[in-house]
C-alpha cells in the first residue's frame, strides 16, 4: 500500500531575519549603521530541507516545535505555503518559536539564534503515525534540540523498522563539543550522514580520534590537490562510514563527495554566481534525498544534489530560489558525472 508521505522532516523551523552586507565587526555603543537589506525569510535547517524537498515534488511532512506567537503563525504559513504538511508541527503553550539573525559579510555570514523552543522539541513531537507512513526521515540541527537528540536513535531504529531509510545533517555544534556519546548511537540507525566539510572534521576528530590523520583518502578522479592524504574531508568520511552511515560531504567550490567506508565518490561543483548562500547545504540535502528516493545511482545523487544546492543561491534566504526536479536536472547535466574510486 503506498505511503502517504515521501519524507519526514524533523528538527528546527523559524524565521531567518537575514541583514546585511554588514561590517566586519558591527559597532556597538548605539550608533545606528545601514545596510543594503534586511529579509524576513523561512529559516531552520530542518523546515528548508523540507521546502526544498516538496520543491523537488516530494510529498513532504514536518515535525517539530513552534511558540504560540507571531513567529509561530509565520513558520507555519510559510512552510503550508510551500507544500508541506503541518499538521504535526506542535506549538509551545510557553516557549516562544526560534528566532536566527543572519549577518552576511560577502560570502561568510554570522549566525545568532535564540533557541526559544527548541530545547523542548522532543520524541513526542513525532509521532508513529508518520514514521510508519514515510518512505524516509530526515533530522536536521542535531545539536540545537538535546532533548530529541537523545532520543533520535531510537526514533530512526522505529522509522526503520517500517521501512524507510534515514539521514542526519548535525549542522555545527554552537558548544564545539561534537558530543560522541549523545551522537554515536544515532548513527547505528542512519543510512545518510549529510555534513559539510568543516563539521565532517569535527564530528570524525570526536567519533573516531586520530582516524583522520594517515587515513586513506581513496582515490578518485578529480580530486583537489590540497586533498591530501589524511588531511581532508574524505578521510574524515571514511572515518565516520565506518560508524555506519554513507557519508556525504558537502565541499563548497570543491564540490561534494560521498564514502562508504571503502568507496570514495566524488562530483564537482555545479557553477554558480551567488546571491545569497543561506540554506545552500540545507538544499542539497533535499536534491540527495531526492535523488535517492528516485532511485538514482551514487554519482548521478551527488550531482544532482550539488545542482540543488548551487541553484538555490540564486536569491536571498534559503528557499526562495530551490529549484524544481527539472531545474536541478538540467543543471546537474552541466557537469561530469562524479567518478569513483
Amino acid at each position: 500500500m503506498p505511503r502517504p508521505f515521501d519524507l519526514l522532516v524533523i528538527g528546527d523551523a523559524n524565521p531567518d531575519v537575514v541583514v546585511g552586507p554588514v561590517p566586519r565587526t558591527p559597532e556597538f555603543g548605539q550608533r545606528e549603521q545601514l545596510v543594503d537589506s534586511g529579509r524576513l525569510l523561512m529559516g531552520g535547517s530542518a523546515a528548508i530541507t523540507a521546502c526544498g524537498a516538496a520543491r523537488l515534488g516530494l510529498r513532504v511532512a514536518f515535525a517539530g516545535r513552534v511558540g504560540d506567537d507571531a513567529a509561530g503563525a509565520f513558520v507555519r504559513t510559510a512552510l503550508a505555503g510551500r507544500g508541506v504538511d503541518v499538521s504535526a508541527l506542535a506549538t509551545d503553550p510557553e516557549l516562544p518559536t526560534p528566532l536566527t539573525t543572519v549577518l552576511t559579510h560577502g560570502a561568510d555570514r554570522a549566525i545568532l539564534t535564540a533557541p526559544g523552543c527548541l530545547a523542548a522539541t522532543g520524541p513526542q513531537d513525532v509521532p508513529d503515525r508518520l514514521l510508519a507512513g514515510a518512505r524516509h526521515v530526515h533530522a536536521g540541527s542535531f545539536f540545537l534540540m538535546p532533548r530529541l537528540a537523545r532520543s533520535l536513535g531510537e526514533i530512526f531504529a522505529r522509522a526503520r523498522g517500517h521501512g524507510a531509510a534515514t539521514s542526519l545533517d548535525t549542522n555545527d555544534d554552537p558548544g564545539q563539543r561534537w558530543d560522541a556519546e549523545l551522537l554515536g548511537p544515532v548513527l547505528k540507525s542512519t543510512d545518510f550522514l549529510l555534513p559539510n566539510a568543516a563539521e565532517a572534521r569535527a564530528l570524525a576528530a570526536t567519533l573516531a580520534p586520530g582516524s583522520v590523520e594517515g587515513a586513506p583518502e581513496g582515490t578518485a578522479e578529480g580530486a583537489p590537490e590540497s586533498d591530501g592524504p589524511g588531511t581532508g574531508p574524505a578521510s574524515a568520511a571514511a572515518a565516520l562510514a565506518r560508524l555506519g552511515p554513507l557519508v556525504v560531504v558537502k565541499d563548497g567550490a570543491a564540490g561534494a563527495l560521498a564514502h562508504d567506508g571503502e568507496v570514495l565518490t566524488r562530483t564537482p561543483a555545479v557553477p554558480a554566481d551567488p546571491v545569497d548562500t543561506v540554506g545552500a547545504g540545507d538544499s542539497f540535502d533535499a536534491g540527495f534525498i531526492a535523488a535517492v528516493l528516485h532511485g538514482m545511482d551514487l554519482p548521478a545523487a551527488l550531482s544532482f544534489a550539488a545542482a540543488c544546492g548551487a541553484l538555490s543561491t540564486r536569491a536571498h534566504g534559503g528557499t526562495a530560489a530551490q529549484p524544481t526536479r527539472d531545474e536541478a536536472r538540467a543543471a546537474a547535466l552541466t557537469t561530469r558525472p562524479g567518478s569513483h574510486a
